[in-house]
């Protein structure tokens, strides 16, 4: 099966369709400055990956409508704080909220869409569902911490790097997984396993300097610091690569990733977690689905 074939299963567009417009109910639902900004990060679009897992593991002819939206607005909010925390003027091509509206704006945008995630979830008076996507969020902050740490640190180690993978991408793909399909211990494990996948393409990608798919410049992680898997296997393998994630000087330095064949190299590691999400499939109704997702996610291009 094809990724293009997904958008065939039955009750699927109709799915996509009504999240838009829970999405846009959701942030227009207090008007002013932080309405206005979500609305401006809503209409820049993006994959809704993270509902079409919610959708995907639910059990047939079950549309979890308000799980899909809460998960979408926790992945809008993070994006809204990623980019005034790194001060990325750019967002798909269009300038970021706090480069437009200034950090504050942003910074209250980002509070604002966390908030509607949670209440879109708790107008469901499914407990187990708010503690899902509390324990996913609070992942999240560990994540973003755990990169602040590793900032500029070329001698991170892999583990530490896919222990961030984890926390940053990973959970909130779990929870998708685990909303959608009313708590399934091995979808959450997929979800999880996808995430990791998902993230390391992304880094290979800004490696690559293939940025349609990631919403950044090529290179943003070499020049903030950011220890990637790509990254951190280069610095061992590279003086250069290793001095500019220090800080060091850039020139050249993506090109000597290349080189060192750190990118084919981590993208092993995400075809193996590719492998171990798959693996979670055995007997799941839509696995067909799920595993041409799975494919989609680690054989992306620009």
């Amino acid at each position: 099966m094809s990724l293009a074939t997904i958008r065939e299963t039955p009750g699927l567009d109709a799915y996509l369709d009504d999240l838009e417009v829970r999405l846009a109910e959701a942030v227009e639902a207090y008007p002013g400055v932080v309405a206005e900004v979500g609305g401006e990060a809503l209409a820049a679009g993006g994959k809704r990956l993270r509902p079409l897992l919610v959708f995907l593991a639910a059990p047939a002819g079950e549309a979890p409508l308000a799980a899909g939206a809460a998960v979408e607005l926790v992945h809008m909010a993070t994006l809204v704080h990623d980019d005034l925390i790194d001060r990325a003027r750019y967002r798909r091509g269009k300038v970021a909220a706090w480069a437009r509206h200034g950090p504050d704006a942003a910074r209250a945008t980002g509070d604002y869409l966390f908030a509607r995630a949670f209440a879109e979830l708790a107008a469901t008076g499914e407990e187990a569902a708010v503690r899902c996507l509390a324990g996913a969020t609070l992942a999240l902050a560990r994540g973003e911490a755990l990169q602040r740490a590793q900032t500029r640190d070329p001698q991170t180690s892999v583990e530490s790097y896919l222990e961030r993978c984890a926390l940053k991408t990973g959970k909130l793909f779990e929870a998708a997984c685990l909303l959608g399909s009313g708590g399934d211990k091995d979808l959450g494990a997929f979800g999880l396993a996808l995430g990791i996948a998902f993230q390391i393409a992304d880094d290979i990608l800004d490696c690559s300097g293939e940025t349609i798919e990631t919403g950044k410049i090529a290179g943003t992680d070499l020049r903030e610091g950011t220890p990637t898997l790509p990254l951190i296997l280069a610095a061992r393998e590279d003086a250069g690569v290793r001095a500019a994630l220090a800080g060091g000087p850039l020139d050249g330095a993506l090109v000597r990733v290349a080189e060192t064949g750190a990118l084919d190299a981590a993208r092993e590691v995400a075809l193996d977690y590719a492998r171990q999400a798959r693996a979670c499939l055995d007997g799941h109704l839509r696995r067909d689905e799920l595993e041409a997702l799975t494919d989609a996610v680690v054989d992306r291009e620009s």
